[in-house]
């Protein structure tokens, strides 16, 4: 049995709610102490006062002092004290009085008036003075300091180093994968992290760990954001949203602050996701800005993200996204193993992809039965995610503005129309000769496009103005989805875009420069198929150029590197103009050919501003039945 003599007692603990103290004195609001102070004052004054001795007037004083009773005195700044030579007959040997001017004691002596002096009272002016404005002081610094605290920027000095990340909770992210549609691999890849949040032992048995980081890369507004979100509600997990730009401020090391201040909140919130949105704001590679090796306040706020990445455990259950559209320009060491593992593209939607994309969103409208989303998908090649949603509400626009109960499908032709070639502009009217040519220039295309083969069909051609520049316009849609481009597809592509010139040729016997954006696009294709493609037989299957962005190239962004000499560029320069000239000769060949289907077609369009895709079917009938050598 233990001697509880010498049993060790626990020394005494302090609640831990219970105030900090100084020298025992537990720590009191501020206005304790201020009336604490205040009544130490009080009493030091009524001390003051209390020992004072027979206060006299003035005149009592001078009497005594001419009657010779005074003694001795002792002169203050306020008082005269002195000391009587015979006690008065209450017993007191003191006197005491308050100082009078002398100059004003010399002219009340003649008067037999009884005068004294009055000290004021300074005490809690004393205290105001000095209390009153270090009180102001501090109430204004702690209101500005609070303030600025919440703003940050340049009035974030009490928190200029915590990171501006927005929280989600868990279940604050309504978005779930099957709000995402057309995206179908992006979202595979992504819901294997999802999983391993929700299950890491399952899929941790063999050895494996979750990817550290995962980067969405693809065009802008194809939905990295949204499938950000989405993965973030499916986890049910913390969601830390931060875009790349807002790391970096004025204040030298205040970015590397946040990101370890990002990562800290991520570490104790674990498992969660941390999303950096824009990446190429924070990770561009360094030294590109200007010298090699630069002591750069992105370049720091870029090493720290680096070192954080490479510090933290992937068990714990922290997957960094990242979403960028410029993947170019982002540093080596960010995209290497160990730091973001995947790199899931996200591009534009093919035509299932934009059909199942605008279901998604044609559930928010109310829509006529006849619309089918694959033919409107079938119109729409090349939009992204956004792009599609924006033709469904401009659609839904339309349909409210003309009166309709319901969204048709001639609203998203609408729609497609003023997406694609800007809005109408029927206030800007031109003259009689004009329009003629406006007419005549668009129909060639339109002829030349029905003529050959492997182009995409017309869909409506139209004088009437729209957006910045187009008197009118020419609207071919593909019916498919095409990601390769052969020789004579590309020649015919040439030719129908000549249509225009050729057709006022062939009718005016002149040309205009209504043609400028034609030409400047015939000759960027042939430029592409000599230099690019190797599509020029006098060259041979030789690349002249490659496809480089501004950001990784010599010169910080010059223009690149010339590997060919004179003789050379003057073959690619021939070549060409071969294959333009080539494209405006099949074009104008064509139109001489349909001279009189020409003439009716543009005297229609005349008449009507517009023709589709039906009455152009029309034309080609008649041209056909009547052997006028129709397409």
């Amino acid at each position: 049995m233990a001697d509880p003599d010498k049993t060790p007692r626990p020394a005494p603990s302090t609640p831990p709610d219970a105030p900090w103290s100084v020298f025992g004195v537990p720590r009191q609001p501020l206005w304790v102490w201020m009336i604490a102070l205040l009544a130490l004052f009080g009493l030091r004054d009524l001390w003051v006062t209390g020992t004072q001795v027979q206060a006299i007037p003035y005149s009592e004083f001078v009497r005594q002092l001419k009657d010779d009773q005074l003694q001795s005195l002792r002169i203050g700044g306020s008082y005269i004290e002195g000391e009587l030579k015979t006690a008065t007959a209450d017993g007191r040997t003191r006197v005491v009085t308050t100082r009078v001017d002398p100059a004003l004691v010399r002219e009340l002596e003649p008067y037999a008036v009884r005068y004294e002096g009055i000290v004021e009272n300074t005490l809690l002016r004393d205290l105001l003075s000095w209390i009153v404005p270090a009180v102001v002081l501090f109430g204004l610094w702690t209101l500005l300091g609070r303030r600025l605290a919440q703003q940050g920027g340049l009035g974030g000095m009490l928190s200029v180093g915590k990171s501006r990340a927005r929280v989600h909770g868990e279940t604050e992210i309504p978005v779930r994968f099957d709000d995402v549609a057309g995206v179908d691999e992006a979202k595979a890849e992504l819901r294997e992290s999802v999983d391993f949040l929700k299950s890491p032992q399952a899929w941790g048995r063999l050895g494996a760990r979750m990817p550290k980081g995962v980067l969405l890369v693809g065009p802008p507004g194809t939905g990295k954001t949204l499938l950000a979100r989405a993965m973030a509600g499916e986890a049910g997990v913390p969601f830390f949203s931060i875009t790349g730009s807002e790391f970096v401020e004025m204040f030298v090391g205040v970015g590397a602050a946040r990101v370890r201040d990002l990562f800290e909140q991520a570490r104790a919130a674990a498992p969660c996701i941390i999303f950096i949105d824009e990446l190429d704001a924070l990770g561009g590679a360094r030294g590109l800005g200007g010298l090699a090796g630069g002591h750069d306040e992105k370049e720091q706020t870029l090493n720290q993200l680096l070192a954080e990445m490479d510090g933290f455990d992937a068990s714990l259950g922290v997957v960094i996204l990242g979403a960028t559209n410029r993947p170019e320009v982002l540093d080596a060491a960010l995209l290497r193993a160990g730091r973001f593992d995947r790199q899931v593209l996200v591009d534009r939607p093919d035509r299932l992809g934009r059909a199942a994309i605008l279901r998604v969103h044609l559930r928010q409208v109310r829509v006529a039965p006849g619309v089918d989303a694959g033919e409107v998908a079938a119109l729409t090649p090349g939009f992204a995610g956004a792009d599609l949603a924006n033709l469904v509400n401009e659609a839904a626009l339309g349909a409210t503005r003309r009166g309709a109960a319901a969204v048709e499908a001639a609203d998203f032709t609408v729609a497609i129309e003023r997406i694609v070639a800007g809005l109408e502009k029927r206030q800007r009217v031109m003259n009689a000769p004009e329009r003629r040519r406006v007419a005549v220039h668009e129909c060639g295309h339109a002829i030349v496009a029905m003529s050959l083969p492997d182009t995409d069909p017309v869909h409506k051609i139209s004088i009437i103005p729209r957006g910045i520049g187009a008197l009118g316009y020419t609207l071919q849609r593909p019916t498919e989805d095409r990601y390769l481009a052969t020789r004579g597809e590309l020649e015919h592509r040439m030719a129908v875009l000549m249509g225009g010139r050729a057709a006022e040729q062939v009718v005016l016997g002149e040309i205009s420069t209504g043609a400028s954006d034609d030409l400047a696009k015939v000759t960027d294709i042939a430029h592409d198929m000599v230099t690019r493609h190797g599509m020029a037989a006098a060259l041979g299957q030789v690349v002249f150029e490659r496809t480089r962005t501004p950001f990784l190239s010599h010169g910080n962004g010059g223009p690149p590197d010339r590997a060919f000499g004179d003789a050379t560029a003057d073959a690619i320069d021939a070549a060409v103009r071969d294959l333009v000239d080539g494209a405006y000769e099949q074009a104008l060949a064509l139109l001489q050919q349909r001279r009189e289907l020409l003439d009716r077609m543009a005297g229609e369009l005349l008449a009507h501003e517009t023709l589709d895709e039906s009455a152009l079917a029309g034309f080609v009938e008649q041209a056909r039945r009547a052997g006028l050598g129709g397409p």
